[in-house]
């Protein structure tokens, strides 16, 4: 169980290990599609993108949520035996889902071919099997080191794992120049990250294979699965666009369109790495009924989610084209109207409200009922809007989703939470960094249009100077940063002038 000496603990610290190895993570995940844009054609890339479609959907859907049963579980037992079954449980479930998905490409591979219209992409069917297996059942590695407590192993298995990813993806297509490479390149990947998990969990949870306890498996199941069967309905939400699309244009389109919908991952690096320390937290809180500490708790992370959402997005809205240019080539330009749509998705995901919904899970059929309504409704949207609307009606239909459930969800967990007028207050610095944000957005579409024309890298870098000035000027005027944040600041600020002098007086050493 989590002691109050950790539940005081900041969260800016907590959270700290995970953002840093998933910002390297990002670096290296966010730099494989950049260099496979300029190193595959488009139908190349489309097809890329719609191999690992299936990958990614079925990574996401299979588990049905039930590793994170880990962050329910772990942090309530105090026996070893039992914390080591809720572990092995998580890795048996996972095994079964990944080599039923694995066995149904075997013997079915016109299954993917009837997906997306395209008959060539069933000759990538058994080997897609069996990276769903080998990437399945590794998926809970980070999520049982963090249930865990154990935060900078997680951190490093984080950015080691994204790192071997992007390299043996890299090579694969720099060397052979082919999809079924890459998809070979994602075995030996999801080989390497098992054998990785299996030497963790029997150096962390020795002889956790021993004890079985029905009774907790079956507590387990009964936690995951309702939540589980929500994250499908969510996973679907988010992926279904792509599959209509897909089936609909070819997978040069499709190519177009990927680059639009594409999430920003430094974005989801920090929702993950917030989220992830948070929700331990929150369950503990619930488990004493403390309802008040969660509000403070959920109104701190948003504060600081905000901090970095709101700003990109505003900067983003003014410059995306120019960015799209620079990262994927101006043969992606046309995805510029996507991305912008999409773009919407950063605001909405301040209504963070996941951890508490995972707490409380009392509510969990509730929540199961609204994602079948949502994802009905999606279908339909979709059906109707593609081919009416094109690619814009696509993403459309996705922004506004998923708007519907977050909004829904916010409106149900603050009657949860018992949140009050009164409590809108601890949500004034959301309101003060929106400002800013707006006032330093408008600034640098006013520099925008000034040097349109140039250079996008040109432009992109003259408006992140002018957009970070005004930015950081206004969140300091309107005294967004608490003195404790401020003193860190500075402390940081020195360390780094240190450690730039230490290094100048190193090289002037004859």
């Amino acid at each position: 169980m989590i002691d109050q000496p950790n539940q005081r603990r900041s969260l800016t610290l907590q959270a700290f290990s995970l953002l840093l190895a998933k910002t390297l993570a990002f670096i290296f995940a966010f730099a494989l599609p950049i260099l496979l844009t300029r190193s595959l054609s488009q139908d190349e890339y489309g097809l890329f993108k719609q191999v690992f479609l299936i990958i990614t959907t079925a990574t996401a859907l299979l588990p049905l949520g039930f590793g994170m049963s880990a962050y329910y579980y772990l942090p309530r037992e105090n026996d070893p035996g039992r914390r080591g079954q809720v572990i092995l449980n998580i890795m048996l479930f996972n095994l079964v889902m990944g080599g039923a998905a694995c066995l149904v490409l075997l013997f079915w591979p016109g299954l993917i071919a009837t997906i997306f219209s395209d008959p060539t992409i069933a000759s990538y069917a058994a080997s897609v099997g069996i990276v769903i297996l080998l990437w399945l059942f590794s998926s809970c590695l980070e999520t049982v080191a963090v249930a865990n407590q154990e935060l900078r192993l997680a951190a490093i298995f984080i950015a080691a794992g994204q790192l071997t990813r992007t390299i043996l993806l890299l090579a694969a297509a720099l060397i052979f120049d082919s999809v079924q490479a890459l998809v070979y390149a994602a075995v030996i990947h999801g080989v390497l990250q098992s054998l990785v998990l299996l030497w963790y969990v029997f150096s962390s949870f020795p002889g956790f294979w021993r004890a079985f306890d029905w009774s907790l498996t079956l507590k387990q199941v009964a936690y995951a699965l309702p939540f589980g069967l929500a994250g499908l309905l969510y996973t679907f939400q988010t992926d279904l666009h792509n599959y209509f699309v897909s089936n609909r244009y070819s997978a040069a389109t499709f190519a177009v369109y990927s680059i639009g919908v594409a999430q920003l991952p430094f974005i989801g690096i920090i929702r993950d790495s917030v989220s992830s320390v948070i929700l331990p937290r929150i369950s503990y809180l619930q488990e004493q009924g403390q309802a008040r500490e969660i509000v403070v708790l959920l109104a701190n992370a948003i504060r600081k989610l905000a901090a970095i959402v709101l700003p990109v997005y505003a900067f983003l809205m003014v410059t995306g084209q120019e960015f799209l240019t620079v990262l994927f080539t101006s043969a992606y330009a046309e995805s510029w109207p996507i991305f912008a749509i999409n773009l919407t998705l950063l605001p909405i995901s301040l209504l963070e409200v996941d951890a508490v919904v995972r707490a409380y899970e009392s509510h969990r059929f509730w929540v199961v009922k609204l994602q079948v309504v949502l994802c009905g409704l999606m279908v339909l949207a979709l059906w109707y809007g593609i081919p009416r609307f094109g690619l814009i009606g696509a993403i459309s239909v996705v922004v506004g989703i998923n708007f519907l459930l977050r909004a829904l969800l916010a409106a149900r967990f603050s009657r949860v939470l018992g949140l009050n007028r009164s409590d809108l207050w601890l949500f004034k610095d959301v309101a003060k960094l929106a400002l800013a944000s707006a006032i330093a957005g408008f600034l640098c579409l006013a520099v925008h249009s000034i040097i349109i024309g140039s250079e996008p890298l040109v432009v992109l870098v003259v408006c992140f100077a002018a957009f970070a000035a005004v930015y950081v000027s206004m969140i300091l005027l309107l005294r967004v940063p608490t003195s404790d944040e401020r003193e860190k600041a500075r402390s940081g600020v020195a360390r780094l002038q240190h450690f730039v002098y230490v290094g100048r007086s190193a090289n002037s050493v004859p």
